[in-house]
């Protein structure tokens, strides 16, 4: 089992940076590829971005790429997230999570994910 604890949500003004954390811990005998979905009010979960576990391949959607950035510190299990430039539709409960087999693979789809953080709520006002 890998617990997962995410920090760092607030409101902010559009415009502004927030940095989300995500701390694994528990089973962290190895080092993880992990990723950050969000979900908006009535709206499904969406990928934002995912890094393997070297921190070598990093995936982005679109709709972030150029504004957040991804890292990781895999001395102590934790994965970050920088958010710049943010807009009102950023606001959402953002999620970390951890890949289930494929460390090497900064994976976009939750099914290639098994934990999950129970999020972390980030608002941006207008």
């Amino acid at each position: 089992q890998v617990q997962l604890v995410e920090s760092g949500g607030r409101l902010v003004q559009a415009g502004g940076s927030l940095r989300l954390s995500c701390t694994a811990s528990g089973r962290t005998n190895r080092p993880y590829a992990m990723g950050w979905f969000r979900q908006a009010p009535g709206k499904e979960r969406e990928f934002v971005g995912a890094i393997n576990a070297r921190g070598s391949t990093i995936n982005y959607s679109d709709s972030v790429k150029g504004r957040f950035t991804i890292s990781k510190d895999n001395t102590n299990n934790t994965v970050y997230l920088q958010m710049n430039s943010l807009k009102p539709e950023a606001t959402a409960v953002y999620y970390c999570a951890v890949e289930k087999d494929q460390p090497w693979v900064a994976a976009i789809t939750e099914h290639d994910y098994e934990y999950w953080g129970l999020g972390t709520q980030v608002t941006v006002s207008s």
